[in-house]
């Protein structure tokens, strides 16, 4: 596996939290700086030497909810 792919969301406490795709990853950080730290660490803690992706991308997804 060359990268690894997080679906990004807004935590509802604040910060933000993060799911892995195709992987059992679960981080949250509560600034961008910080859930990029926790980020990496939970993949190479997930993954054995040698089999650590080369990129993690991150997928930011926001809800927004209008008045009709």
């Amino acid at each position: 596996m060359t990268e690894i792919h997080f679906i990004v969301e807004e935590a509802p406490e604040g910060g933000f939290i993060a799911r892995a795709m195709g992987a059992d990853i679960f981080t949250e950080g509560d600034d961008i700086h910080a859930l990029h730290e926790q980020v990496r660490d939970a993949v190479h803690c997930h993954f054995d030497e040698g089999q650590i992706p080369s990129l993690i991308r991150l997928h930011f997804s926001r809800e927004e909810v209008i008045a009709a």
